[in-house]
């Protein structure tokens, strides 16, 4: 017999792709069970059942937008012919995830949860430890660009990684507040028009 309160034909990944919207439209603490019940279609009973609880609910939701919206960004950051191939791949792409689709939404790594007080300890921290990832993955390229002979000896790589991410994260904003797709390109192009200053 199927589990109680579980609707015939429940769609496990279809329902946690409708959870994943939630989270990333509202965040993690304005995403109420109400809300995501609503959404995936199914009652609470169900939602405790398949999944746990909101925050394990949560974290599967992250994968998801990990592996699927959230992907092709980070992932040619080690194969790129220079760093500065790299990071233009990363703003770029940015520029167009961020915009995908009639919502734009920006970064669900960034935006599900901002504030760290009196918010999800568990929640925060991986998100924060996702964003740090970011950073340690752009770090290590820089350095190998210094090694490679791409950037000078003096490069201050994790002062660099830390303002590529940054810059990054502010368009994952831009984004939430509307800014149009040829907007975040102008500013990637920007930020990469500064390259030779910064690593001179």
């Amino acid at each position: 017999m199927p589990q109680r309160g579980r609707p015939r034909g429940f769609d496990r990944e279809e329902a946690l792709r409708r959870a994943m919207v939630v989270f990333w439209t509202q965040g993690y603490d304005n995403a109420s069970l109400a809300d995501l019940t609503r959404s995936m279609g199914i009652n609470a009973p169900s939602l405790y059942a398949t999944f746990g609880s909101k925050e394990a609910l949560f974290h599967e939701a992250v994968k998801l937008y990990v592996r699927t919206e959230g992907s092709g960004i980070w992932e040619q950051v080690e194969t790129a012919p220079t760093a500065r191939a790299a990071i233009a791949h990363v703003l770029r792409t940015t520029a167009e995830a961020f915009t995908r689709g009639d919502t734009s939404r920006g970064c669900m790594i960034v935006l599900a949860a901002p504030q760290m007080q009196g918010a999800n300890a568990q929640v925060c921290d991986a998100l924060k430890a996702h964003r740090q990832a970011n950073g340690c993955l752009l770090e290590r390229r820089l350095k190998r660009a210094v090694e490679e002979g791409e950037l000078p000896a003096s490069t201050d790589c994790r002062a660099l990684a830390s303002y590529f991410v940054t810059l990054q994260h502010g368009m994952s904003i831009q984004a939430r507040d509307g800014a149009s797709r040829e907007t975040l390109l102008s500013i990637a192009d920007c930020a990469m028009a500064s390259w030779n200053a910064l690593t001179s």
